[in-house]
């Protein structure tokens, strides 16, 4: 081919590429309120666990689901993701392109190194709402970090990288779900009747908008009535309301009267602020998930494309590896779902029935772009961290032997685990009620656990989710350029924990690398230094998402209390904890193991003393040269604070 028709198919590309961007259809999801949880007001906060949700299936009527009709447990979860291209730093000043995932909401918690995942209070909130203007939009690039750390002096960022604390969706902009046109509208004393060319969509109590009528017409009002009879069309077409005038004049097919809802939140995005943010924010880890169990998750993601290759119109999707899908359409598996195109969106949904650490990634050309950076971690929070305070763990989860359950509750049926009567049961309480029940942590604050254990076995005071991953730079580069990627040849050299080689592990705060957009991108957020109050126990969750190597970990100082394996509780069928203590741990790709750091013998552990966590294999400690860190960090045992909070995951300081 000549170089002249060369450069002609290169321009024809990237004006493909412009084309389908322009044809968007962005879209996010996160309603208030489902039929598992349909009350609105509950679903942005986790409720107390007092045994599980009581659901019926209606008499009477056409309604064929069940419905919750007390204790209603578990909340509503949204985030939203995107799917791009981004670079990261090595220890050693490498840098590397990645195909990757990116934050375009909870990026202030990101940013904290917490995970993204909002209640729908804080993620249908706009970003003009929450600055308080109604002409305020972010600012091109990542928002949480970059407009923080550089725009210094701008109306939504002062100056400081914790000034930004917008944690909503991106792009979110309040839309008009419905707008009919009127067909006639009467007056009778001061009852309006509006009668539309179409079946309304208005219940009574909503606010709707009357436009292009006759004075005295025009207005807000509510609606007082539906399903009005008029001799027109259908009763459906019609709808009342109360009118502050009367002796107004009737209107028949009027060709500019219009009844609009108000303006809301209904999922509409603008395509600007999706790309200003979206573009080159790739992240290593992708944005980190967490919900808790008896929860609804929305997971979103919008494919915004990849500035560095528009040749390659890439599709992605979202796989939640080793987790019970809701259906096998959200599962990622392209054959067994759906793609989702550059310039699309799509919601993937997911209930939340078992606790433990999993981990999410791309599906399409799995072991490409796995290498390239599309793996991130999950994990879901168990409803033992929710029964109050108190309270007995083995009866409030489940009974067994005769014990019973709390007055006027029935057992849980994902806890209770009888094997003479399901040999299939996956969880289980211990052989014996232990006595142990709900308290509190090192600071106060209600305990939390890894597993519904029932004796507290799982206790910690600070968690830390950390990524094993690596990755065969000549691989990354080749993805830059227009080659073709020699997957036979791919050989990690670089070995990270949470997309860190050491000593950038410990290094406080998110992480920035100068991308081909010319600005800093803080894609990698999220360090990994240790820190455990003194005379408590850090929880690790730690995953493998390598797709070619073995990672093994090893404590030095501490020994690792192993409780859960792959999100499962380890504990067999008859109620024993099969869990043990190691100094050393190997994962394969794809696995995963809940740790605890039991530092709770001060006089082992005193204030001040720092441990290592690190990697016995040595190719994996030096990067592919002398000199320079890899899989290590480090394990501090700080001073308790006198107040404050350890909620979300555990900080990265250990000034508290």
């Amino acid at each position: 081919m000549s170089q002249s028709r060369q450069v002609w198919l290169l321009i024809v590309v990237v004006l493909l590429a412009t084309v389908g961007a322009s044809a968007q259809s962005f879209r996010v999801q996160c309603p208030p309120s489902t039929i598992t949880h349909p009350v609105a007001a509950n679903n942005n906060a986790e409720p107390a666990y007092n045994g599980p949700t009581q659901f019926s299936r209606p008499a009477t009527g056409t309604q064929q689901w069940v419905v919750p009709t007390g204790n209603v447990n578990g909340a509503i979860k949204c985030q939203q993701v995107s799917g791009g291209d981004g670079y990261a730093t090595m220890a050693d000043g490498t840098q590397t392109f990645m195909f990757s995932f990116g934050p375009l909401s909870g990026l202030a918690d990101i940013a904290a190194g917490k995970p993204g995942t909002q209640f729908p209070s804080v993620f249908n909130e706009t970003f003009q709402q929450h600055v308080g203007s109604a002409t305020a939009v972010p600012l091109p690039g990542d928002p949480a970090t970059t407009d923080g750390a550089s725009d210094s002096g701008s109306a939504y960022a002062p100056g400081a990288l914790g000034a930004f604390t917008y944690n909503g969706a991106i792009g979110q902009v309040p839309d008009i779900p419905y707008v009919d046109t009127i067909y006639d509208i009467s007056e009778s004393g001061n009852t309006v009747t509006v009668v539309l060319n179409t079946q309304s969509n208005f219940s009574v109590g909503d606010q709707v908008v009357i436009s292009g009528a006759a004075t005295g017409y025009n207005g807000t009002w509510t609606v007082t009535a539906v399903n009005i009879a008029n001799s027109f069309f259908p009763a459906n077409f019609a709808f009342q309301y109360t009118a502050t005038a009367t002796g107004l004049a009737e209107i028949t097919e009027s060709t500019t009267a219009t009844a609009a809802s108000l303006p809301g939140i209904d999922g509409h995005v603008d395509p600007r602020q999706i790309m200003d943010v979206g573009v080159m924010n790739g992240n290593i880890p992708a944005p980190l998930v967490a919900f808790d169990e008896d929860d609804e998750m929305f997971l979103t993601l919008t494919n915004v494309g990849m500035i560095m290759r528009p040749d390659l119109f890439e599709q992605h999707t979202i796989h939640f590896h080793g987790y019970p899908n809701a259906s096998a359409f959200y599962d990622g598996v392209p054959d067994a779902s759906v793609a989702i195109n550059i310039g699309g969106s799509f919601t993937y949904y997911y209930l939340a029935p078992d606790a433990g650490t999993y981990f999410w990634h791309c599906h399409i050309t799995p072991p490409e772009h796995l290498q390239m950076g599309m793996v991130g971690q999950l994990y879901v929070r168990p409803r033992q961290n929710r029964v109050p305070q108190g309270g007995n763990l083995y009866t409030y989860l489940g009974y067994q032997n005769g014990i019973g359950l709390p007055t006027g509750t029935a057992p849980d049926l994902r806890t209770v685990c009888n094997p003479a009567a399901d040999i299939l049961c996956s969880a289980t309480m211990p052989a014996v009620n232990t006595g142990a029940t709900q308290g509190l942590d090192k600071l106060g604050n209600p305990q939390r656990y890894l597993y519904n254990d029932g004796d507290g076995s799982t206790a910690y005071d600070v968690d830390y989710p950390i990524q094993m991953h690596g990755f065969d730079p000549n691989f990354h580069f080749v993805g830059m350029t227009f080659n073709p990627e020699a997957f036979a040849d791919m050989k990690d050299k670089y070995f990270l924990l949470n997309g860190r080689s050491y000593p950038d592990t410990v290094t406080v705060g998110p992480q920035a690398t100068q991308s081909s957009d010319g600005r800093m991108h803080y894609s990698q957020p999220l360090p990994t230094i240790i820190n455990i109050p003194y005379g408590g126990k850090a929880a690790l969750r730690l995953v493998n998402l390598s797709v070619s190597e073995y990672h093994t970990l090893a404590s030095l100082g501490i020994p690792m209390h192993v409780v859960g394996f792959n999100a499962k509780l380890l504990r067999d069928q008859a109620g024993n904890n099969t869990e043990y203590y190691t100094n050393s741990i190997t994962l394969g790709g794809g696995e995963s193991l809940d740790v605890i750091l039991d530092a709770s013998n001060t006089t082992l552990y005193p204030v001040g003393s720092v441990f290592y966590l690190y990697t016995p294999q040595l190719d994996h400690l030096s990067n592919d040269a002398e000199n320079f860190g890899g899989e290590m960090t480090e394990v501090h045992i700080c001073a308790v604070p006198t107040s404050g909070t350890l909620n979300g995951n555990g900080p990265q300081t250990c000034n508290f």
